[in-house]
């Protein structure tokens, strides 16, 4: 069941990817709207958090945002035949940056609840050996 869940996590991860790519050069009117950024901002930390659920190793919690930046990386920069869909430009700084941190901030938190819990269960151990 876990495993079913972490893969549907990923497959959200990547397809959601790919919809913040094509929607980042959006402009309205004049004026250029990083959509993109915005939709990987509300994102991927519900991503990394629900993987977190599964398990708190950093491997498990963080495999959303390692697949967002494969897929993000893959087509936005080396695109289907050959396309660049990240253009340099601020737009494309700010989805990099936004889903780095988007996804790194709740990674950290629970990494750190994990050490947490794994420490507590070590002093309740030695607690039961020594009590």
């Amino acid at each position: 069941m876990k495993a079913a869940t972490l893969v549907a996590v990923l497959l959200a991860s990547a397809v959601l990817a790919v919809l913040e790519l094509l929607l980042e050069p959006s402009y309205i009117g004049p004026v250029p709207v990083p959509l993109g950024a915005l939709m990987a901002l509300v994102t991927l930390p519900w991503l990394v958090a629900a993987a977190g659920e599964l398990s708190a190793t950093p491997l498990v919690a963080g495999s959303p945002l390692l697949v967002w930046v494969v897929v993000t990386g893959v087509l936005g920069f080396g695109g289907p035949g050959g396309d660049v869909l990240l253009p340099a430009t601020w737009q494309t700084l700010l989805l990099i940056v936004v889903g780095l941190l988007a996804g790194l901030l709740p990674l950290r938190r629970i990494v750190d609840r994990g050490d947490r819990e794994r420490a507590a269960a070590r002093v309740g151990e030695e607690s039961v050996r020594t009590g």
